[in-house]
């Protein structure tokens, strides 16, 4: 069974930088697609970035592209999110999810389409 656990999050000012770590274990992430969404108090959640296991296709909402990035380490069976000019709209619980699928061209980036989670880590921007 795929069990994902995230870390890196923190209280960070604006315009700091934050690298999180989603790990996997039980099962190999190479089959499946993993995304970072964010859900801030009162806000549904949101998917940020997501990446295919297969061919590396990526997904980034508006909001976070060109200070997001998401990337993989299939040595360590883990997925990054590198965050870079952190605003205070980012503050929210950041929580990896999983779906298995070889994707082409194109990852799901919708909550709905994800059916492994771990339990996230904090990300608060503030000065």
């Amino acid at each position: 069974q795929l069990q994902l656990v995230e870390s890196g999050g923190g209280l960070v000012q604006p315009g700091g930088s934050l690298r999180l770590s989603c790990a996997a274990s039980g099962r190999s992430l190479d089959y499946y697609a993993v995304g970072w969404f964010r859900q801030a108090p009162g806000k549904e959640r949101e998917g940020v970035a997501c990446v295919s296991g297969s061919d590396g296709s990526t997904y980034y909402a508006d909001p976070v592209k060109g200070r997001f990035t998401i990337s993989r380490n299939k040595a360590k069976n883990t997925v990054y999110l590198e965050i870079n000019n952190l605003k205070s709209e980012d503050t929210a619980l950041y929580c990896c999810g999983a779906v298995k699928g070889l994707y082409l061209k194109w990852v799901p980036h919708q909550s709905t389409d994800y059916g492994s989670w771990g339990q996230g880590t904090q990300v608060t921007v503030s000065s």
